[in-house]
């Protein structure tokens, strides 16, 4: 990718896609697990879920992580202001710190908590924290608080994006929409 390319590559759209509907979907399963008076099946099924592709969704984030230091995002438009691409910034790293910190949090909860996190478990991977009352309810409160940040930096982000898209039509949203911006 020529470094003055306006569009993300195709690998950076994936994982920038791939991580927005898991987090989506992570979000409303969180939402809606810990509503009282749910049938416990269907609770038990989100909990499952939501543990499950938490670990999943941290490792993606890793590679994502990984890709990005190799292939590092073009610049925004010289049109985008200052103030704009220091919010971005402040966004952006935000959003990855609670994507590397959250799933943390929730493996640090569930397994000082005594609970299973079945697809480790199947892989036989070892239980790294010892069982912990007092460490599980600290995790949980950090995985609550968490929660509402990445719900209000995510909305924050999609309202930027759409301001860009709808509003200024600068170019900032094609350049990581699939079905507008060109194949790289």
């Amino acid at each position: 990718m020529d470094a003055r390319d306006p569009v993300y590559t195709s690998t950076a759209r994936a994982f920038h896609w791939l991580t927005a509907i898991v987090v989506l979907a992570m979000i409303a399963a969180g939402a809606v697990m810990i509503r009282e008076g749910l049938p416990r099946p269907v609770q038990n099924t989100l909990f499952v879920f939501h543990k499950n592709v938490g670990t999943i969704l941290w490792v993606v984030v890793l590679l994502r992580l990984a890709y990005r230091a190799s292939s590092p995002p073009p610049p925004l438009p010289d049109s985008v202001p200052a103030v704009q691409r220091a919010i971005s910034r402040v966004v952006h790293g935000a959003l990855y710190a609670l994507l590397i910190l959250m799933p943390i949090a929730g493996y640090v909860r569930v397994r000082a908590g005594g609970f299973p996190i079945e697809w480790l478990d199947a892989l036989g991977v070892p239980v790294f924290l010892p069982k912990s009352e007092q460490l599980a309810e600290a995790a949980k409160t950090a995985h609550f608080y968490g929660a509402w940040a990445i719900s209000l930096i995510a909305a924050l982000h999609i309202a930027a994006a759409l301001y860009h898209g709808i509003v200024r039509r600068d170019g900032v949203l094609t350049r990581m929409w699939p079905a507008l911006a060109p194949r790289r």
